[in-house]
């Protein structure tokens, strides 16, 4: 079992940055893929970004590549989302996942924190 934890979000204009942190416990830590996905009113959850475990191989859907970055801490059992040039497109709750299996799929996905709105506006 792992439990999930996310924060930073928040309202920032356009063209600003943001850093959402999710805090990760239960189980170890670094045997987990971990996985950023986003939901806007209206429409299916979907994936931003993730991250192996072994802190070696990213993934990032086309809409934020160049923009967002994933990172990890294993020591601190937490991992990062770096969103820098937000975009109104951007507005969303932002989630982290975690799962063995590395994918872009939110039905890959075991276990997900509550999430944490990010507001960006124009």
């Amino acid at each position: 079992q792992v439990q999930l934890v996310e924060s930073g979000g928040g309202l920032v204009q356009a063209g600003g940055s943001l850093r959402l942190s999710c805090a990760a416990s239960g189980s170890t830590f670094s045997s987990y893929a971990m996985g950023w996905f986003r939901q806007a009113p209206g429409k299916e959850r979907e994936f931003v970004a993730a991250i192996s475990w072994s802190r070696g191989s990213t993934r990032y859907a086309d809409s934020v590549k160049g923009r967002f970055t994933i990172s990890r801490d294993n020591a601190k059992n937490t991992v990062y989302l770096q969103m820098n040039s937000l975009k109104p497109e951007d507005t969303a709750v932002y989630y982290c996942a975690a799962d063995k299996r590395f994918g872009t799929s939110r039905w890959e996905y075991d276990y997900w924190g509550q999430g944490t709105q990010v507001t960006v506006s124009s």
